[in-house]
């Protein structure tokens, strides 16, 4: 296996078990769980030998790290996706519907990342680029990934500290009295919470009225925006999970797009604001949806 990092250890005061001295080493892998992952998978070597959890070092060893084996034999696939913004630590992409960010299926978005994206010059660049989050299997819309393991930690305390803004747009169904909303109910017995704003409706023989509307997840629970919506009974157009008796819509998909994104870049000085133009079936219902084109947008603090 292709070497990826080096450490020469200095002098140490009292000798240290090497899964307990390597976290913080490695750029590439960095955290304790990664380490004796690593470990365990046969990644680390220390003075050209086997390293092991248990092993004691105290000064002057040569620890290496190795590429990973299962991350090189995954499956890389070719699929058309519009990439928003790259550079050599993170890339936006615009994820279409109807395809999973990863599982064990072939075609899936993270195995097409690396035929998709650029290489990254880092020295911990990923063998593969890593989705940083996960969009549903039938919504639309911008996806951030990571390209090296510092962003890739650094991406996850954005999202845990809720500094990654997301918007959606959607189409709901039924006549909604309040033009804004706060959803705050629990989803599985955890915490979700769910603003959203209606920007325009239209008549609907079938539904009453469809409403254009933008949501805005404070929460990131598993189908929060279409459970949310649902229960203060305004399910989303084509959802097929949660939907009215006799109000389920066929044949065009769930009308739900990750349209806009803002956060400060968690390795460069620099605001990022990107914004995916809508699927063309949302200008079939709304005839003037249309964002403006999908742009990227840098700014120094």
């Amino acid at each position: 296996m292709k070497k990826i990092e080096s450490h020469k250890v200095p002098k140490l005061d009292k000798p240290e078990r090497l899964s307990d001295y390597l976290p913080g080493i490695f750029k590439a892998v960095s955290t304790r769980k990664g380490i004796k992952k690593a470990i365990a998978r046969r990644r680390v070597q220390v003075n050209g030998t086997t390293g092991r959890s248990s092993k004691y070092i105290s000064g002057g060893e040569e620890i290496v790290l190795l590429e990973s084996k299962a991350e090189l034999k995954k499956p890389k696939i070719d699929l058309e996706m519009e990439v928003i913004f790259e550079d050599d630590h993170l890339a936006i992409i615009n994820k279409p519907p109807g395809i999973i960010v990863s599982g064990n299926k072939l075609r899936t978005v993270e195995n097409a990342l690396p035929t998709l994206l650029q290489p990254s010059s880092e020295v911990d660049a990923l063998i593969r680029p890593h989705p940083a989050h996960r969009l549903d299997f039938p919504t639309s819309g911008l996806l951030i990934i990571g390209k090296t393991s510092k962003c890739v930690t650094a991406l996850n305390l954005l999202f845990e500290k809720r500094e990654i803004h997301k918007t959606y747009t959607a189409i709901t169904i039924g006549k909604m009295k309040d033009e804004t909303g706060h959803i705050d109910a629990p989803i599985l017995k955890k915490s979700a919470i769910t603003d959203y704003k209606r920007i325009k409706m239209t008549p609907s023989e079938k539904y009453g009225e469809l409403n254009l509307v933008e949501l805005y997840p404070v929460t990131g629970r598993r189908h929060q925006l279409r459970i949310h919506m649902y229960d203060i009974g305004h399910p989303l157009l084509g959802d097929s999970a949660y939907f009215k008796e006799g109000l389920q819509s066929r044949g065009n998909g769930l009308y739900l797009h990750a349209s806009r994104l803002k956060f400060q870049h968690p390795i460069v000085d620099q605001l990022i604001e990107v914004e995916a133009q809508l699927p063309a079936k949302f200008n079939k219902v709304f005839s003037d949806t249309t964002l403006s084109h999908a742009k990227s947008q840098s700014e120094e603090e």
